[in-house]
């Protein structure tokens, strides 16, 4: 287990505290409305909570080599979420956004992909003397955008 640091970057410890405060808050609002029905949430107070959630997933995925893989079920369940509630998609990363870790969680052949073809080495048959050019990578992910001013 690897201990962080007491004390964070500049500004980094103020955000977190402000969202930790802003999600309490967001919780209070809701939680007196019943839970049959949409519980005091409108179309785009849903779709800005999953931003805000999902955006809090990406920072945190670069705390440690392997959180972005630990997240990666915040992002499943979201989009899911996303589904059920008919709320656009999350915007895929850009390519300058790709995240610092390989995905190994997901599709199990695009997982192969990145163990087969992202180590370095020869990729060739028994017999042959030519490593074949390996296909292109998965499209990158971008972490998601402001949907409302």
């Amino acid at each position: 287990m690897e201990l962080l640091p007491m004390n964070a970057a500049p500004g980094v410890g103020e955000r977190a505290d402000a969202a930790a405060d802003a999600a309490c808050h967001l919780y209070d609002a809701v939680a007196p409305w019943a839970a049959g029905g949409p519980g005091g949430w409108s179309r785009t107070a849903a779709e800005d909570a999953a931003e805000t959630i999902e955006t809090t997933a990406h920072a945190l995925a670069r705390i440690h080599p392997r959180a972005e893989v630990i997240l990666a079920p915040v992002h499943a369940a979201l989009a899911e979420l996303r589904r059920h509630l008919a709320l656009a998609p999350a915007d895929p990363l850009s390519a300058d956004e790709v995240p610092a870790t390989p995905p190994t969680v997901g599709n199990p052949r695009r997982t192969r992909w990145v163990r087969v073809h992202a180590q370095p080495g020869p990729l060739t048959r028994s017999g042959s003397s030519v490593s074949p050019a390996p296909p292109a990578p998965p499209a990158p992910r971008r972490p998601p955008s402001r949907t409302t001013p």
